[in-house]
């Protein structure tokens, strides 16, 4: 969707809208720590992401990566900095190109700043001079397909010779297209609103939306302000004397601060702001608190998933639950499916998930945090109280979690979750049972507003090979569950009737058919079972091949059992832990 038009349907609504901006992080590591992250933020509910361009596209391939992730594996609207700085139209082709080919609809045309170590900035050959340029070229291009936002600089282009010729070359963006500004940071906010009032006396009249920066560090601060020359108010700086050696004080101001100024703003009918993270997370949070910002469920949780925003899969409303904690591993293995038959990952049920990935198969960190995280363990029984400790909140992963909290509905169960690891049954995906809980809760809420959701109790977790014999002769007392268990050789056991999907989760909506957005079926449960087990693989890759840590891993790869358990009566909310605190089970000592 292009971010025009979330701006204007928020305005109609009138209700307050926002949105944040990243930058591409310079390791490995912080890329995947800025996906995670920004798939947590996607719950505080902004209306679309932007990711920043450096100067001369050094970090280019980078930003279309990141575009591409956010838009087709977290489902994030974004929008893609672009700007004329060492860009001849060739690359810009390759980026705009780039950024259809994965459904992002959204650009923010600059025209940079200079290349680091250049005082001045120039055009290059066969490139643009200036903004306006970029965006009647991407209008001449593709047409009305992007929505184009431009800069605004409520205290004047660096490079603006005075007040009126800022103004001229600003609605000359717009003329050539633009369809939103967003500012530059500021402080001053009488400053911006005299500003915007100026803008509109001179008959620029697209949403004009704030850029927030809250002041994470008093030397960043002063940095930033110093490049940017932004204005600084004495009071302001007054406040932040005393403090700027304590950093968390610092940060704490900058949250009230940035409170401060969007309220006064709101104040004068300005509703939506432009929040610079800096890729961080707490302040941004904090600060939409304080502002008592939050989003509807509906427009957070269109379903238990965040749907991919990828063109192909625009269709896509049914996964397998097994990829839950895995979502850009699942999202990959399916990426060159060519649509998705009625909404489902695979009605064909021919072919099979792409190969593992690199990422598909990944610890997600150093070898190094991975040993401080997880240490020595010598036997099962020592790996069955590391997952344990994991569900008490006490060790904050495993390999086949994210890093981070349990899912608030996984809090319900976390001391059944936590009994079940120290009796040997290895967690690793959960859902409690849900009878109709309304589609705006908190915890279980997703879909249209006025609507039912439901849940199975799902359990998934691998199980030694003499306790999978007592679980199976204990379940085949109950009607009610079904399950299916496989090894790494493939070896499968079931008491399932047929191969069809059994919904796990569904949705009954005002004037909709019921929705299944999440199914368990044998198919896609053995092309999991390839990424789930060679996981343990990779976490025996960080101790010595023969140290006694590797062998239980490994022998825990080789001989235990992955097995998934639905208890398909959602009206008994704990019958699947009832029936699984009575069994007894026996630890392994290897």
């Amino acid at each position: 969707m292009k971010v025009i038009d979330k701006i204007n349907r928020a305005v109609e609504e009138g209700r307050p809208f926002w949105s944040f901006e990243y930058f591409p992080p310079k390791t490995t590591a912080g890329v995947q720590n800025l996906f995670e992250r920004m798939e947590r933020m996607y719950n505080l509910g902004p209306e679309f992401v932007d990711i920043t361009w450096n100067a001369g596209g050094t970090s280019s391939d980078l930003t279309s990566e990141l575009v591409a992730t956010a838009q087709s594996v977290y489902g994030l609207e974004t929008c893609m900095h672009l700007t004329c700085t060492n860009m001849p139209k060739e690359k810009i082709d390759i980026a705009l190109k780039a950024a259809k080919a994965c459904g992002n609809q959204n650009i923010l045309a600059l025209r940079g700043d200079p290349p680091r170590g250049q005082e001045n900035w120039v055009s290059c050959d066969n490139g643009f001079a200036y903004a306006s340029d970029l965006v009647a070229y991407i209008r001449e291009q593709y047409g009305d397909y992007f929505s184009i936002g431009v800069a605004g600089y409520p205290e004047g282009h660096l490079d603006s010779t005075s007040k009126q010729e800022d103004f001229k070359w600003l609605k000359y963006k717009v003329e050539q297209g633009a369809d939103f500004i967003v500012t530059q940071l500021f402080y001053d906010t009488g400053l911006f609103l005299d500003w915007v009032k100026e803008c509109r006396d001179y008959g620029i009249t697209v949403p004009i939306v704030p850029g927030i920066m809250p002041i994470q560090n008093f030397g960043g601060f002063t940095r930033m302000t110093t490049l940017c020359k932004t204005f600084v108010p004495e009071e302001i700086r007054n406040e932040l004397e005393p403090i700027k050696e304590d950093d968390q004080a610092v940060k704490d101001f900058g949250v009230k601060l940035a409170v401060k100024m969007c309220k006064t703003m709101q104040a004068a009918g300005i509703n939506g702001f432009h929040f610079y993270t800096l890729n961080l997370e707490k302040s941004t949070r904090l600060i939409l608190e304080g502002l008592e910002f939050v989003a509807s469920r509906e427009n957070v949780r269109q379903l238990p998933w965040n749907p991919s925003l990828s063109k192909k899969r625009e269709k896509e409303n049914v996964r397998p639950i097994f990829w839950k904690n895995r979502i850009k591993s699942y999202v990959s293995r399916t990426e060159a499916w060519d649509e998705f038959p009625n909404g489902r990952w695979g009605d064909s049920r021919s072919p099979a998930f792409g190969e593992l990935d690199g990422y598909g198969t990944s610890l997600k960190m150093s070898s190094k945090d991975a040993l401080e995280i997880w240490g020595y363990p010598e036997s099962s029984a020592d790996v069955a109280k590391l997952f344990a400790k994991y569900c008490q909140g006490q060790v904050k992963s495993i390999p086949w979690s994210d890093e981070g909290a349990l899912y608030p509905e996984t809090e319900e169960i976390r001391g059944q979750l936590a009994n079940m690891n120290e009796r040997g049954f290895l967690t690793i995906n959960s859902q409690p049972a849900v009878n109709g809980a309304r589609s705006d809760d908190k915890i279980h809420g997703w879909g249209p507003k006025d609507g039912y959701v439901y849940q199975k109790a799902y359990l998934e977790f691998f199980v030694s090979p003499e306790n999978l014999n007592e679980l199976v002769s204990r379940i085949e007392e109950e009607t009610q569950i079904t399950y299916y268990a496989v090894n790494k050789r493939g070896d499968l056991r079931t008491n399932s009737q047929n191969d069809g999907p059994n919904a796990v989760t569904w949705g009954v909506f005002v004037g909709k058919e019921i929705i299944q957005p999440t199914v368990v079926e044998v198919v896609s449960f053995v092309a999991w079972k390839d990424e789930a087990f060679e996981l343990w693989s990779e976490w025996s890759k960080i101790y010595e091949p023969t140290s006694k840590s590797a062998r239980v891993i490994n022998s825990i790869r080789d001989e235990w059992y992955l097995i998934n358990i639905v208890h398909n009566d959602f009206q008994d909310a704990d019958g699947l832990f009832r029936i699984l605190e009575g069994i007894n089970t026996a630890h392994s000592s290897q």
